[in-house]
């Protein structure tokens, strides 16, 4: 193995942090054992850009759901399609894609789990820990390759338990440049 190179538990070997943005990507079968490997990865990224133990958790659990999601509503698990998971490493941040092929959906338009005839269903939480988990949740429709969600998590950041709620404008719209 190359000098500043490791492998961890997820199988996949990654460089040391630079002071340039390190990327690791994959792309994955739209099976669940993808959803394990995805997290797995998490875990170790997070490691490697130095989050503690809660934030590495909320990370770790923010991947599942959106991989969750990717597999089972984007590509309907559907062998012939993949998931592209890649990390982006900042001095100040982490950025996750997650991008699956399909159809795509209106962040908008997402069932409130909190809604009286929500609270009873077995889904439909995903999207709302995803935002309780992150700093910053977007997703991007791709023309003709599917749905893209970023997730962003800065360093010492302070995310609130109640960060899930509806009344989220900005996700869902392209940031500005």
């Amino acid at each position: 193995m190359p000098d500043g190179v490791r492998t961890g538990r997820s199988g996949c070997s990654f460089p040391a942090m630079a002071s340039k943005p390190q990327v690791i990507e994959l792309m994955l079968a739209s099976t669940l054992k993808s959803v394990a490997r995805a997290e797995a990865l998490a875990h170790e990224v997070c490691g490697r850009a130095g989050f503690d133990e809660d934030d590495r958790h909320r990370i770790e659990m923010a991947v599942h759901e959106t991989m969750i999601n990717a597999i089972r509503h984007g590509n309907k698990e559907d062998a012939r399609k993949r998931v592209r998971l890649i990390f982006k490493m900042f001095p100040d941040r982490l950025e996750i894609r997650i991008r699956d092929q399909g159809p795509g959906f209106e962040l908008g338009r997402v069932a409130d789990p909190l809604d009286a005839g929500n609270l009873l269903k077995a889904s439909g939480r995903g999207i709302f820990l995803v935002r309780a988990f992150v700093d910053e949740l977007r997703v991007r429709k791709i023309e003709g390759s599917g749905t893209e969600v970023t997730l962003v998590k800065r360093k010492n950041s302070n995310t609130k338990s109640d960060q899930g709620g509806k009344h989220r404008e900005h996700e869902g719209k392209t940031p500005p440049r």
